[in-house]
């Protein structure tokens, strides 16, 4: 009887343990935001040299994971992802990386605007920053960004020798490249005990070999062309016709519209021609089935009263069933926004993270150096003309365990992970989520994601 009681007992923490956190049990996940000095670089102002992180879960954890947001992402794109983690083990503390860059937001004027103030910012944006006002973005590369995160990473082992770190997307490659790096004789994967790569790997943005000419009049990686060296003083950001720091202000305007006047009227001339719902003109940016950007898409639902047709640009670009929205059924009514049960994520919740008032989802000013040292770096600069500048020496000795999360529709594969652990990382495990969109990874209702990870911690002291 007491073998009974005990199996009955062990079945019910078991069932526990597996029930899905309740929103109020992510909302009540303590989270606060951590400035702490990073790498000093000349020319830089010394109050933007900092090393920022979002912490979620407790001060005083037994694992940490520290989590690299994708290209153009910022810490806030974890924020449904990282409290799912600390509410399934409360001993696990996720701290959500902010790069440095996002001190040049002028979030205040986001989140102090009027209702009246946001729909004009959704229109028109805010003030871009001149180039030669940030010029010394110039510098932030690789080095900086992978230092500013060793000083986070350092002060948690200051906490807990279970230090684990990863990222989504660029982000997860970022990890790859943080563990192959050499820190002034100091190899990076000692720092930490395993990687966790969610849609993304070392090599992701690679392409082709960078050779020494384009690093330093120009080159191309999978998203379009990087200025090089000689140019990156006069264009310093990501400034395209599909991102920049306008757009990025007019979209944090527009899903705060979304998230707090959903079925209201979206102000006219900003994401959509036509009029629509708050909730519909943030979302047809960025849904699967209507951007023509595949890593910037999850899948939320899709529009109603609405003409389509397809789109072939997206789906040449590796989009799933794209559609371009040819105008209202009904020129009466506003486009609207409805889920569907096939949808991971959903659109107000979706909403509501975009922007929040510690840490918003996107990173206005992405520096175009990080971009061209990746694609310069690759795997591996051992024995090419960036071995000294991006030291990423020790590729083929990160032993560490790797767990790899795929989207189903997003931009990697079960053998793009296979292909980067073979020949040194022994202990792989490997997921995919169905039906998701790249973004699914982070944002979507189920903590299936999450369950993978802190099952995944759980086996790795």
């Amino acid at each position: 009887m007491k073998r009974l009681a005990l199996t009955l007992l062990g079945l019910t923490s078991l069932t526990l343990a597996r029930a899905a956190p309740t929103e109020p049990a992510l909302q009540r996940v303590p989270v606060q935001r951590v400035l702490r000095p990073g790498l000093s670089v000349a020319g830089t102002p010394a109050n933007l040299n900092v090393s920022i992180t979002l912490r979620y879960g407790s001060k005083t954890p037994g694992t940490v994971l520290l989590l690299m947001p994708g290209y153009l992402g910022g810490a806030g794109s974890f924020d449904r992802l990282a409290r799912q983690i600390v509410a399934l083990d409360p001993k696990v503390a996720v701290w959500a990386v902010d790069r440095r860059s996002n001190l040049l937001e002028p979030q205040n004027r986001v989140r102090f605007a009027s209702r009246a103030q946001l729909e004009t910012l959704a229109r028109e944006g805010l003030p871009v920053l001149p180039a030669e006002k940030v010029a010394y973005m110039k510098d932030w590369g690789l080095n900086v960004t992978l230092n500013d995160w060793r000083a986070a990473v350092q002060e948690a082992r200051k906490l807990t020798p279970r230090v684990f770190i990863g990222g989504h997307s660029l982000g997860a490659a970022l990890s790859g490249l943080y563990a192959a790096y050499d820190f002034g004789g100091q190899r990076g994967y000692d720092d930490v005990r395993g990687l966790v790569m969610l849609d993304g790997y070392p090599g992701l943005l690679s392409g082709n070999a960078v050779t020494p000419q384009e690093y330093q009049q120009g080159a191309s990686n999978m998203i379009g062309p990087i200025p090089g060296i000689d140019n990156l003083a006069s264009a310093p950001y990501v400034n395209t016709f599909f991102y920049g720091p306008q757009l990025a202000s007019r979209a944090a305007a527009q899903a705060r519209l979304a998230a707090q006047y959903p079925q209201a009227p979206a102000p006219p001339g900003a994401f959509l021609k036509w009029p629509a719902t708050n909730l519909a003109a943030a979302m047809t940016t960025i849904s699967q089935r209507y951007t023509f950007v595949p890593f910037l898409a999850l899948t939320t639902g899709r529009a109603t009263n609405v003409r389509e047709t397809p789109n072939p640009l997206p789906r040449f670009l590796g989009g799933q069933d794209s559609q371009r929205i040819e105008g209202p059924q009904d020129p009466e009514e506003l486009i609207g926004w409805q889920g569907d049960a096939q949808s991971l994520s959903e659109a107000q919740d979706f909403a509501r993270r975009f922007w929040l008032p510690l840490s918003d989802a996107t990173e206005w000013y992405f520096p175009q150096k990080l971009a061209l040292d990746v694609a310069a770096a690759r795997l591996s600069t051992t024995g090419t003309p960036y071995e000294q500048t991006l030291p990423v020496l020790y590729n083929a000795a990160v032993t560490l365990p790797l767990l790899g999360i795929t989207a189903q529709n997003g931009v990697t594969t079960d053998q793009d992970f296979q292909q980067y652990a073979e020949g040194h990382i022994k202990d792989l495990t490997l997921h995919t989520l169905p039906g998701a969109a790249h973004l699914d990874m982070t944002y979507a209702k189920s903590d299936q994601v999450a369950r993978w990870i802190t099952e995944w911690l759980a086996k790795h002291p």
